[in-house]
């Protein structure tokens, strides 16, 4: 494993995401599994865990709190808060100080942490970026202790624009992969300058850039690859990168056909890493087996400016159009 620098500490390049621990949209994992994944995780060097408080309302949190029992291993957690509809503190009451802060609580209660390393606006909407009282929320928060470092989760360019007005967020969260590459163009070299770490999610398109699917793969009725593959839950970008299914599918197939070996999925996250404003990616895995296939990519070799650039056209010529939803 490799590490990159986050405001002064060292974190691995390759991350773990844990939607999937929450057992909800990608199907159910037990105690154990979540526990296997962790520990194969930072067996293998990995330290840096993403999460949040949506994840199976809590569940994901956690398993990881837990978790967290048992290893003297530093960790670096990130939750996320924002989206949590309970009660009369749903959305968009979840943009109040106090709304904030309990949320904060709660998350540091799942977890059994006295701080949070970094904790992160959940892909909010854009109005309360723009308007900016949630930064303000967070820093007071800070002040208080209970986070260490706050941090966004965008949906779009715009949106990563307006948190760099603000110069103490600590990071970004994008979707950033062969099916999203234009953002690099749009803020990666601003964000570098003000020292912003960037963390890729849906780094494999929800499995797409797997290459293990076909046109007549089916999920599960409560995964979200098949109730939001068109965006009905909630933005298409989180499932599949906003691509139709079987688009992404031949795109697959076209983009291993570049790539110098046939290790698509440790390729794609390669691909990422290539990119020095990347802080860290942030897989995720329902099995042992993907967290290593993951970790995999960190000691690959960089792409050639060749190959860099024949990604480049395929996604220009042929993928961008069909991106859906805002971005």
């Amino acid at each position: 494993m490799k590490y990159r620098d986050f405001k002064g500490e060292a974190i691995a390049e390759v991350g773990l995401g844990t939607w999937q621990l929450g057992s909800a949209d990608w199907g159910v994992l037990d105690n154990r599994q979540a526990f296997e994944i962790l520990q194969a995780y930072t067996n293998a060097g990995g330290n840096f865990i993403d999460t949040a408080d949506v994840y199976g309302m809590g569940v994901s949190e956690k398993y990881i709190g837990e978790f967290l029992k048992t290893t003297d291993k530093p960790l670096f957690v990130a939750t996320k808060l924002g989206r949590r509809h309970d009660g009369t503190n749903g959305w968009p009451q979840n943009f109040t100080y106090d709304a904030i802060k309990r949320h904060v609580e709660d998350s540091l209660t799942h977890l059994g942490l006295d701080q949070l390393f970094l904790e992160q606006l959940h892909c909010i909407p854009t109005d309360e970026l723009r308007r900016g009282e949630v930064f303000d929320h967070l820093r007071k928060i800070q002040q208080e202790g209970l986070i260490k470092h706050f941090g966004v989760s965008v949906e779009t360019s715009e949106e990563a624009l307006i948190c760099l007005e603000h110069k103490d967020v600590a990071s970004l969260q994008i979707i950033f992969n062969l099916f999203r590459q234009h953002l690099a163009d749009d803020f990666f070299a601003k964000a570098q300058e003000q020292n912003v770490a960037l963390i890729a999610r849906v780094p494999l398109a929800s499995g797409l850039l797997s290459g293990k699917f076909t046109n007549d793969t089916t999920f599960a009725e409560s995964d979200h690859r098949n109730y939001n593959a068109d965006g009905g839950a909630f933005n298409v970008g989180e499932t599949f990168s906003g691509v139709p299914f079987k688009d992404g599918v031949a795109f697959a197939e076209a983009i291993k056909g570049l790539l110098p070996d046939d290790s698509l999925p440790q390729q794609a996250i390669r691909w990422i890493l290539d990119h020095p404003a990347i802080t860290t990616v942030i897989p995720g895995a329902s099995k042992v087996s993907q967290v290593a296939s993951n970790i995999a990519a960190s000691p690959l070799e960089p792409f050639d400016e060749v190959t860099m650039l024949e990604l480049r056209n395929l996604y220009d010529a042929k993928i961008k159009a069909k991106i859906r939803g805002v971005y």
